[in-house]
């Protein structure tokens, strides 16, 4: 046998974790929705909101500090993550609109998800979802018929975290059934159910894929609160008073610290759950912000730090589509790594299917490339020559160093280089003519592939 095609076989045997028949690993994806790029001290250490489990993530695994999602808005970034697939392929390019849209078909049904492609695995994985779907959750829709085995959450966008009500609609489920929980803070529950099924799937000694889509930091909707109260951020007692806050403090920026705090709590119970169960050295942990944090100054709520990048959600500038994330996985991936390689949310389905041991099906086009070899450090070079991007009227593509936006189809590209201008305040479009000429030509080539 030649040397490479050993080397070959080795690596292979290392990224599905398949060893003298163990079964392969379990897979733990969490998203925040809408958690600013710096809100995390790993991140920003001048962040005033303490995340000590999720800088204990970064330092035992690869934190990633180019790491995209493929839309800046709740609904597309998950269609997106859950089908490798980006919104002109999977067809989902908006956000679902109220009661109608969150309770409607949503995302289409021929599209193929993470956990349907786990089933095909040569060994089955149990499969669990709990937190925000926001996909659509009409018949056919929900994820308990999406290749779920469990589901515990809701269907909408941003629930009130008390009484999980969307627009004056209860909106708590478990599977399809609707369950009430009054009173009981939406992130523990959403933990909570995470540890449920982690211990006992872990106990049965099968292989899992946990999905905890987490709905915080994201702010209630104004149509949420209940009447006579405020909109704003919304917290249990102990998550102010472990940031030193009051639960009648008024100021919105300081609730919001006790919100992802909040968060951060939950996620470190998830992680020790793993630890109880003895399976931390055998989960690959995934965790990403849906999109950066929106600076809309809705009701003064919108307090999220994108900083040192501009803007954020519902933008393709660098603060809407470039967001906080971090993988773990002991023993694959180098504790306290920092991988500043471009990638983004639908290399997660590929990364799924490569640990599970499946395979992709021919014919159908995936913009998610295998990210389990520059995570692991085999490889220091990002499988993707671009990434395109483009909501609403805002496009982007991001090539190499260099990055072309414009806000309206009939504006002028700026072109900025990212490796000197993070911030994206230079436009180098008159300077670097024929760079700005290559990029165009790129985005058009991807348009042409719809």
């Amino acid at each position: 046998m030649s040397v490479v095609r050993w080397i070959c076989l080795l690596f292979f045997a290392f990224v599905i974790g398949v060893y003298a028949g163990e079964p392969p690993a379990n897979i733990l994806l969490i998203t925040a929705d809408n958690l600013g790029y710096g809100d995390l001290k790993c991140y920003r250490p001048e962040s005033l909101i303490p995340t000590p489990n999720l800088n204990r993530l970064a330092a035992e695994g690869a934190r990633l500090t180019s790491f995209y999602t493929a839309s800046p808005t709740c609904t597309v970034s998950r269609a997106c993550l859950l089908t490798g697939r980006i919104p002109e392929r999977h067809g989902l390019t908006n956000q679902l609109p109220g009661i109608a849209g969150n309770w409607g078909i949503g995302l289409r049904h021929e599209e193929k998800l993470i956990p349907e492609f786990l089933k095909e695995a040569p060994t089955t994985y149990a499969t669990g979802c709990f937190g925000k779907w926001n996909i659509g959750f009409a018949e056919g829709s929900r994820p308990t018929e999406r290749g779920f085995d469990e589901f515990f959450g809701f269907a909408s966008g941003n629930i009130n975290y008390f009484t999980h009500n969307y627009n004056g609609k209860p909106d708590l489920y478990r599977d399809i059934e609707p369950v009430v929980r009054t009173g009981e803070y939406a992130t523990d529950l959403f933990a909570d159910a995470a540890i449920d099924f982690i211990e006992r799937k872990s106990n049965e000694g099968v292989p899992w894929f946990c999905y905890l889509p987490f709905n915080a930091p994201h702010f209630p909707n104004p149509k949420n609160r209940p009447k006579g109260e405020p909109n704003t951020w919304q917290a249990p007692d102990r998550a102010f008073e472990a940031v030193g806050l009051s639960p009648d403090e008024a100021d919105p920026a300081k609730r919001y610290r006790a919100v992802v705090w909040a968060l951060d709590e939950a996620i470190g119970r998830v992680l020790a759950a793993l630890e109880k169960v003895n399976q931390s050295e055998r989960t690959f942990v995934f965790f990403m912000s849906d999109n950066g944090a929106f600076l809309l100054n809705r009701e003064g709520l919108d307090v999220g730090n994108n900083d040192p990048l501009r803007d954020g959600g519902v933008t393709c500038w660098e603060g809407g589509i470039r967001v906080a994330a971090m993988a773990r996985w002991p023993g694959k991936i180098e504790a306290g790594s920092v991988i500043d390689a471009p990638l983004w949310s639908p290399d997660l389905l590929p990364a799924a299917v490569a640990i599970s041991g499946a395979t992709l099906p021919g014919g159908r086009v995936f913009d998610g490339k295998d990210p389990l070899p520059i995570l692991s450090g085999t490889s220091s070079d990002s499988p993707h020559g671009s990434l395109f991007f483009q909501y609403g009227k805002q496009a982007a593509l991001r090539s190499g160093d260099w990055k072309i936006l414009r806000e309206k189809p009939d504006q002028p590209w700026m072109l900025f280089n990212l490796a000197e201008d993070l911030s994206e305040r230079r436009n180098m479009a008159k300077k670097e003519p024929k760079r700005l000429q290559e990029l165009e030509d790129e985005f058009a080539r991807w348009k042409a592939t719809f």
